[in-house]
């Protein structure tokens, strides 16, 4: 929100002041003359501050809007691969140069596992295992919800806020999630990228949301742990909130004055 734009304030006395006759010095052989008196300058009385403030405000956030991953639950690979190898630095160059976020990502857009397994494994055959693992043992790649938003969640579903949910998960891996986490079933509705085939930050599965929700931007909050996906959000006229934490989120929520 913008800064609220200062209001000047004038003395009632400079306000009100009218001009008074001012008497010239006598001068000999001259009459006595006097300076005509000027009309009182007239100004229209100030808005009171909070007229000011309430033309000034932004339209009020009704709509809020979650990323999933890194937000609400709590998803990390590293759960999963602490199991397979003993060696944390070979587990981290495993997910760094063949697991990668980017493949990973492409599942996300709708690429299938079992295309994206066989494709990788033909790549990388000493890793055929480990690779075939991040699917078939996928749901050991969450640890649960993260419980202070999902409490900030419930808070707001109690006080009638509209809550929507816009993530990047494969449509495959996803009813895993909806099984596991009863707090899915509080949003009147859900985005997610592998059934769209499209992932964030592209702008146009923020328009298939706003779209489908009819979802006023200017009165959404958009919330992720993605910079780029925040700055998306904001791009299309919402409220953007870069997450890293329940406090931070709670103070933003309170400051658009959302009953949290």
């Amino acid at each position: 929100m913008r800064p609220r734009a200062g209001v000047c304030h004038m003395h009632g006395d400079a306000a009100h002041a009218v001009a008074r006759s001012r008497k010239r010095p006598r001068r000999q052989g001259t009459a006595c003359t006097s300076m005509p008196t000027p009309a009182a300058t007239r100004f229209d009385p100030m808005p009171p501050p909070h007229a000011t403030a309430t033309r000034a405000a932004h339209p009020a956030v009704d709509t809020v809007v979650f990323d999933l991953g890194g937000v609400l639950v709590d998803w990390d690979p590293r759960y999963l691969y602490r199991t397979l190898f003993d060696d944390k630095a070979a587990m981290e160059r495993f997910l760094a140069e063949v697991c990668t976020p980017a493949w990973n990502l492409a599942q996300d857009a709708g690429r299938p596992w079992a295309e994206a397994v066989a494709t990788l494994s033909a790549q990388h055959p000493a890793f055929a295992r480990e690779i075939a693992a991040f699917h078939a043992r996928w749901p050991e790649t969450l640890r649960g919800p993260i419980q202070p938003t999902v409490d900030l969640l419930a808070r707001l579903r109690d006080a009638g806020v509209r809550l929507y949910a816009l993530t990047n998960w494969s449509q495959e891996t996803f009813p895993h999630a909806r099984e596991r986490f009863d707090f899915l079933d509080w949003f009147a509705g859900i985005v997610v990228s592998g059934e769209e085939k499209l992932v964030k930050p592209d702008p146009e599965i923020f328009h298939r949301l706003i779209r489908r929700y009819a979802i006023d931007p200017a009165r959404a909050l958009y919330i992720d742990d993605s910079a780029k996906n925040v700055a998306a959000a904001e791009a299309l006229g919402m409220h953007g909130w870069h997450f890293r934490g329940a406090d931070g989120l709670r103070t933003r929520l309170q400051a658009l004055g959302l009953p949290v």
